[in-house]
């Protein structure tokens, strides 16, 4: 999609500031590469697609690279020379994780008295080590680990490549979680991941959760940044990257290394931030956000123009995190999705997906797909086709063949069981939405009600299915210009985020922030005034040692608690916590 007019407004000679987006999604793996214009104005210098290669992510990221260079022409070199920043989304944490190619985690925990930590726990290899703490950090019984550590030399003889260790309240002390990954790392020789470092949030099974996927994702998603960047590298762009994450923000590749659970939903907050990049006009009332791709649509809503928060944490596998996402759905539902038919003549019916089998005959496939129904109907009626429109007829002849059927007939079957779907998505994400307090990505604050009024479509199938979701939702139904590559516009533009938490006792006289394994001493005199400035500079720091300088930080809790320390005098717990607020570099200009 190059823009030969947009370039001759330069001197390519002369230093170009770009930013590159990515996203190696389900079916496809999108670039776009966008820069401002002499007026500041962003634009979109050119877009590339590939098929996505689940068993070499890496290599889909060359084939990307290699056709955006082609669209570039003779420019591409000076062009990829000043890239700035490179945000990446990819789906392969995820994958693994639904596909069983995780890899397998030891998981180690103590909770002291009280409920059983086995009842909250995850996968076949668990210790719980003696030994806990209480609400306030202090030790109520020693750690002990010789178990442990006879139980990690079996997990390394049993090919357990990865550790959890997780304590109940050890982002109030994290010696226990600390003593036990030694432990782990000593004696099971494996990399391990402490619960303390991923939240300061005490929610115990929700860190156990968040720790476990965390090391199960932890060496592939390390193995994909390193060919990325190598990749990147062999075509000349040396810019810092980034990684999007959950909650629609970007973390430079440094810190994501270090959390990559952050960024296993990715796919869903490119959709959204694609959006915001492409449609200014969200800023005003309650739109819903269609992402139709090839192998899912993901749906998310906005809320007086920003996104709704799962305020619940991100879900996997039906376990809830404490990695904070946008409140999104993900269908099996898109352009490739298989058409399974049961019965024959006129008493057959169809179901779409979730199966993706294969491209769509209209693009070389060799089963007829959603996308091919699409195109049959919207054959006889007029409307938009994509690929090869007789191809897809071909498709449907034969699947019609096979059960009795009309050819038209099922394609009119499968379109309107897809609608169905996405329908009723779009009904019980409205509702699970409205059952609580709603907070957006904007602002932590309530909106009293969150009722759609329009539908934002993007995604490869957009153009062929935008009149029939219209007609199905009763919404207008606007798609964006760049709608097939709305990912990567969204990652390109999508701002710096991080958050922290930081717990100050005046009665213990400690400071601390669990993520940074990070304390210092605090006087009785120590406020929450002080505990919030310094929650600010310690993430400030944080963000500018992995290259973010100058990020605008905002608190968004504190909490103070009056108490009685042992000797029975007044004193105070506090907790803050405070976020760089994910939000987009601008909008594409037409």
């Amino acid at each position: 999609m190059l823009k030969p007019d947009l370039l001759s407004e330069w001197d390519t000679s002369m230093s170009i500031s770009c930013m590159l987006g990515i996203d190696a999604g389900g079916t496809h793996t999108d670039a776009a590469l966008l820069t401002p214009d002499a007026s500041g104005a962003l634009r979109l210098l050119a877009a590339a697609k590939v098929r996505t290669r689940h068993d070499d992510l890496p290599a889909s990221v060359r084939e990307v690279l290699a056709e955006l260079a082609r669209a570039l022409g003779s420019d591409a070199a000076a062009l990829f020379a000043g890239v700035r920043r490179v945000t990446l989304g990819a789906t392969l944490a995820v994958n693994a994780l639904v596909q069983g190619k995780a890899d397998r985690v030891g998981l180690a925990l103590s909770a002291g008295p009280g409920l059983n930590p086995r009842r909250f726990a995850m996968g076949e290899h668990v210790c719980v080590a003696p030994g806990g703490l209480d609400h306030r950090g202090a030790e109520v019984s020693p750690l002990l680990t010789e178990e442990l550590a006879r139980t990690a030399a079996r997990w390394r003889e049993q090919g357990v490549a990865a550790a959890a260790c997780v304590g109940k309240f050890s982002p109030r002390n994290p010696a226990h979680e600390l003593a036990m990954g030694e432990t782990v790392a000593r004696t099971g020789g494996m990399p391990v991941t402490l619960g303390h470092r991923l939240s300061g949030r005490l929610n115990f099974p929700r860190r156990l959760a968040t720790a476990y996927f965390n090391a199960a994702v932890q060496r592939l998603h390390t193995a994909f940044l390193d060919a990325v960047e190598g990749a990147l590298a062999e075509a000349g762009i040396t810019a810092s990257v980034r990684l999007l994450k959950a909650d629609g923000g970007a973390v430079p590749v440094a810190l994501s290394r270090q959390e990559p659970v952050q960024s296993i939903l990715s796919g869903p907050a490119a959709s959204v931030m694609g959006v915001l990049a492409l449609c200014p006009e969200v800023a005003a009332g309650c739109s819903l956000l269609l992402d139709m791709g090839g192998t899912t649509t993901d749906l998310a809503l906005f809320a007086e123009g920003s996104p709704v928060v799962d305020r619940d944490g991100m879900l996997l596998q039906g376990r809830r995190t404490l990695v904070r996402a946008l409140a999104t759905v993900s269908i099996g539902v898109g352009g490739d999705s298989h058409l399974g038919v049961c019965g024959t003549g006129a008493a057959a019916a169809v179901r779409v997906g979730p199966q993706r089998e294969g491209p769509a005959a209209a693009f070389g496939g060799g089963r007829a797909t959603l996308l091919d129904a699409c195109n049959v109907c919207n054959t006889a009626e007029g409307g938009p086709t994509a690929g090869d429109a007789a191809a897809s007829a071909a498709a449907l002849a034969v699947l019609a063949g096979a059960c009795g059927a009309e050819p038209l007939a099922l394609a009119r079957l499968a379109v309107d069981d897809a609608l169905t779907q996405v329908a009723a998505a779009a009904a019980a994400l409205t509702e699970q939405v409205n059952a609580r307090p709603i907070y957006t990505l904007a602002a932590l604050k309530r909106v009293h009600e969150a009722r759609p009024t329009a539908v934002r479509l993007v995604g490869g199938p957009a153009a062929c299915m935008g009149a029939r979701l219209e007609a199905r939702l009763g919404l207008p139904v606007t798609i964006p210009p760049h709608a097939d590559v709305a990912n990567a516009v969204g990652a390109a533009l999508t701002l710096p985020t991080d958050g922290l938490e930081l717990y100050a006792d005046t009665s213990r006289g400690l400071l601390r922030a669990p993520a940074l394994e990070y304390q210092e001493r605090i006087g009785k005199g120590f406020g929450l005034g002080a505990a919030r400035e310094r929650a600010c500079q310690l993430l400030q720091a944080r963000l500018a040692d992995a290259g973010v300088p100058d990020a605008r930080v905002e608190v968004t809790e504190a909490e103070l608690f009056a108490t009685l320390d042992d000797g029975g005098f007044g004193s105070k717990d506090m907790r803050v916590a405070c976020q760089v607020t994910p939000g987009i570099a601008g909008h594409l200009a037409e």
